[in-house]
C-alpha cells in the first residue's frame, strides 16, 4: 500500500488545550492521520489541567492522546514541553518513558547545524508570575468567549450563509495593549535567544502562529511560534532544512476521517487503562 502521509522532521505543536469545549480535536486527529513526524515538540499546554473537569472529556479529545502515544510506541522521538494549563506536570522534569522527555525547554541541532530553542513562554508572562489568579479567570473567560463564538459562528454560515468570524482574535487585534504585549513577548524571547547564539526560538503560549526574523544590534533570530488549536488550528513543521506554518483547511471534510465518533462521556476506566497499556508497551521498546 502506498504511504500516502506526508514526512516530517520535526512537528511542533501547542496550546491544544484538551479538555475545554474550544479544543478542535477531531480537525487536529485528521491532521495527525495526515503526516509522519520523526520528532514531535509538545510545546506547552497540551492538556489544560486547569480547567480539567471529569463532566466533559470527550472521546475525540482522548483519540489525540492516544495517537500521540501511538508514536511514542514506534519510537517517534517526542519532547513534552511543559507550559502553564499544564504545570503540573513540571514537577516530572527530566521523566523518560520510552521516546517520550519530559522538559521545561529544550535545544536541538538541526541537519544545518544550526541551534533551535524550543520552549512555551509562559516564563515571560509578568502576569503568570504574580497574579495567577487573574490568568485562571482570564483563561475561563477567554473558553466562555470560545462557546459564544462557535454559536455565531453556527448562526453566521447556517442562517445567514456568510463565513466564520473570531471575537477573540478581532479583540486581541484591536485591543492596543494586547499587540503591545505581543510584540514585547516576541522580542524579549529573540534578545534571549540571540544572547545564547541560537538561530530560531520557538514558542507557543500567545496562540499567534508566525515566522519572522527579528534582528538587534547584537544579531538576528528567527522566532517562531506555531499557534494553536483552538482558533488558528496550526502547527509548525520542519522539513528538509524548510520552516513552515501549517494551518488547517476548512474546507476539508471530517467525514473522511475514517473512525470518527460523535462526542460522548468517556469511561475512565477505558481511558486510564487503555493508556496503561500503551505505556507498558513503551516500555518494552
Amino acid at each position: 500500500m502506498k504511504e500516502t502521509r506526508r514526512r516530517l522532521d520535526i512537528l511542533v505543536l501547542s496550546d491544544i488545550h484538551l479538555g475545554t469545549y474550544g479544543c478542535h480535536a477531531k480537525e487536529l486527529l485528521q491532521y495527525l492521520r495526515t503526516v509522519k513526524p520523526k520528532t514531535v515538540i509538545l510545546n506547552g499546554d497540551i492538556i489544560d489541567i486547569w480547567q480539567f473537569s471529569k463532566r466533559y472529556f470527550p472521546k475525540s479529545h482522548f483519540k489525540v492522546i492516544k495517537h500521540l502515544i501511538g508514536w511514542i510506541g514506534k519510537g517517534v522521538k517526542t519532547y513534552y514541553v511543559t507550559g502553564n494549563h499544564d504545570e503540573l506536570f513540571r514537577r516530572f522534569e527530566g521523566l523518560k518513558l520510552g521516546s517520550l522527555k519530559i522538559v521545561n525547554k529544550v535545544v536541538l541541532e538541526l541537519d544545518d547545524g544550526k541551534k533551535a530553542w524550543f520552549f512555551h513562554g509562559d516564563v515571560f508572562d509578568v502576569t503568570m508570575q504574580h497574579s495567577k489568579w487573574l490568568v485562571r479567570l482570564g483563561s475561563i473567560g477567554y473558553d466562555l468567549l470560545i462557546l459564544i463564538n462557535r454559536f455565531v459562528n453556527f448562526i453566521s454560515q447556517k442562517i445567514l450563509k456568510k463565513g466564520k468570524l473570531s471575537l477573540s482574535k478581532k479583540i486581541k487585534d484591536s485591543v492596543k495593549r494586547a499587540v503591545s504585549y505581543i510584540n514585547q513577548f516576541e522580542e524579549v524571547t529573540a534578545d534571549i535567544g540571540i544572547t545564547n547564539k541560537y538561530e530560531y526560538v520557538v514558542c507557543g503560549h500567545i496562540h499567534q502562529p508566525v515566522i519572522r526574523e527579528i534582528k538587534k544590534d547584537q544579531g538576528s533570530i528567527i522566532y517562531m511560534n506555531s499557534g494553536d488549536w483552538i482558533e488558528n488550528l496550526s502547527a509548525l513543521e520542519y522539513v528538509d532544512g524548510q520552516w513552515s506554518i501549517y494551518k488547517f483547511n476548512e474546507k476539508e471534510t471530517l467525514s473522511s476521517l475514517e473512525d470518527v465518533e460523535e462526542d460522548r462521556k468517556l469511561n475512565y476506566h477505558e481511558l486510564f487503562g487503555t493508556m496503561l497499556q500503551d505505556f507498558n508497551k513503551m516500555k518494552s521498546v
